[in-house]
């Protein structure tokens, strides 16, 4: 076990990790993940600590985790630092959402990917397993397989549907070709297309996920493409655009049926031609890249409501894939559980043994709206919430009652006072209730309560802070 002096792990019980953030809490979540995957940490709260740091341990350093926003030293700077002085240890930079074009400069200056705030615990051991993987490589290093990072994206289960899937990603991986992956919400896209990437010639080079539903069209367009110093309001210096970002690699534009009819002929125009034009441009830039696309949306309608232009899904679906929804490949149920259990087990220290089989015959039984995320979500909380060696049963969540028919009456059965009530604080009280029980239920463990919830550590903490809830002792 590693020593810890100052809220750090001292190189000595296993690989180092830098981690540079100036927010204490950020740090020590990074820490505590880190060393779940069984690596050691040293950490920094600024700049020239950082690079002091790293000049002290870089013959033991595998990873660099830096946050883009220092109080003594620019990110950019720093970076190039490391990149000078040890080009073999990759760097992985944090920013947030409103930086996400400083994250991008990152990448061009020599970051091997980037993590946007708030970021979700799993999306962090995904990257840094990948990249600490390519350090591996680049050193030659050998290890065995309980000892290797995990490399490979699989989807689980035994269904036909599933490893059909499988087999197609793997014959197609080595392509360059476009694929549309199609599949509802929660069943597993984005792991598809990391799947792709990994077993890919590309492996080496950046996986760049792009949610385009979260963007207003000329946000996503700058995004993208990139823009020109003074080619809107608050552009004040060239940026690239994720496609730059993504140069070498592999572009993931996930719900891209949500993308304006003006950006589609955008993105035919970079699948047909290779080429990028920067917002407020008129000099085309050439770009090598695979690009991966996904919707939870029936494309053929969105074809014929106008909404999806036909020429572009052609280009886009080369290569088709078509994930099921978990209702229709319910004998995967028990794999999937006992995948899930034995994952969060080891996450929060737990010895869970399995699930008996009535909890199994209810989870078989359930429609599955959110899919195998659901199940995930829900072998989780009863983790977290198990006292013994096994879950023997498993409580669903209550499906949404469907709105009422024009002219019914409303349903009634929510227990609203006849002098009516103050909803907003009824909601706090709610909210505040299920934050209490999530920390009395993981021992004030903030980082295994925002997991039971589902949502971020960040988000977790807004909430205890905003709505005051200190009747628990909170560690993260």
């Amino acid at each position: 076990m590693a020593e810890k002096s100052n809220g750090n792990v001292l190189p000595g019980a296993g690989r180092l990790v830098l981690v540079s953030d100036d927010e204490p809490s950020l740090r020590e979540l990074l820490s505590h993940v880190l060393e779940e995957e069984g690596y050691s940490v040293v950490s920094a709260a600024s700049g020239q600590e950082a690079l002091e740091t790293f000049r002290k341990y870089s013959d033991e350093i595998v990873l660099i985790i830096q946050d883009l926003k220092l109080p003594d030293l620019d990110g950019a700077r720093l970076l190039a630092r490391y990149t000078t002085e040890a080009p073999g240890i990759p760097v992985v930079v944090i920013t947030a959402f409103s930086t996400s074009n400083n994250a991008v400069e990152a990448m061009r200056l020599g970051a091997y990917d980037y993590i946007k705030k708030p970021f979700e615990v799993d999306a962090i051991r995904q990257v840094v397993n990948r990249a600490v993987g390519k350090h591996d490589e680049s050193r030659g290093s050998v290890k065995s397989a309980e000892e290797a990072p995990q490399r490979k994206y699989d989807l689980i289960g035994n269904h036909h549907s599933i490893q059909e899937v499988m087999d197609l990603v793997n014959r197609v991986a080595s392509t360059d070709s476009t694929v549309l992956i199609q599949g509802e919400s929660g069943t597993g896209k984005e792991l598809v297309a990391r799947a792709l990437h990994d077993r890919s010639q590309r492996q080496d080079e950046p996986f760049i996920s792009v949610n385009c539903s979260a963007f207003t069209e000329t946000l996503l367009e700058s995004e993208l493409f990139g823009h020109k110093k003074g080619a809107f309001t608050g552009s004040v210096a060239d940026t690239d655009g994720f496609f730059m970002a993504a140069d070498g690699g592999t572009l993931f534009l996930d719900e891209v049926a949500d993308m304006s009819l003006t950006t589609q002929v955008k993105i035919l125009r970079v699948i047909e031609e290779r080429i990028v034009t920067p917002v407020g441009s008129t000099c085309a830039e050439p770009v090598n890249v695979r690009i991966v696309a996904a919707t939870n949306k029936k494309i053929r309608e969105e074809i014929e409501d106008g909404s999806f232009r036909e020429d572009l899904y052609y280009r886009l679906n080369v290569i088709p894939v078509e994930l099921p929804p978990l209702r229709d490949r319910k004998e995967d149920i028990p794999l999937l559980a006992g995948y899930f259990i034995r994952k969060h087990s080891e996450r929060m220290g737990k010895e869970l043994t399995g699930i008996s089989e009535s909890a199994i015959e209810k989870l078989r039984g359930y429609e599955w709206p959110g899919n195998v995320r659901e199940l995930d979500n829900i072998i989780q909380r009863h983790v977290a919430l198990c006292k013994g060696k096994e879950i023997e049963s498993v409580q669903l969540r209550d499906h949404v009652p469907a709105s009422p028919a024009e002219g019914s009456a409303a349903p009634r059965g929510f227990g609203i006072p006849e002098q009516g009530m103050d909803l907003e604080e009824h909601l706090d009280d709610v909210e505040t209730g299920f934050l209490r029980e999530a920390l009395s239920a993981t021992g004030g463990n903030m980082t295994e309560a925002a997991r039971l919830l589902g949502m971020s550590y960040r988000s977790m903490r807004y909430r205890v802070q905003k709505l005051r809830v200190r009747d628990t002792e909170i560690v993260v």
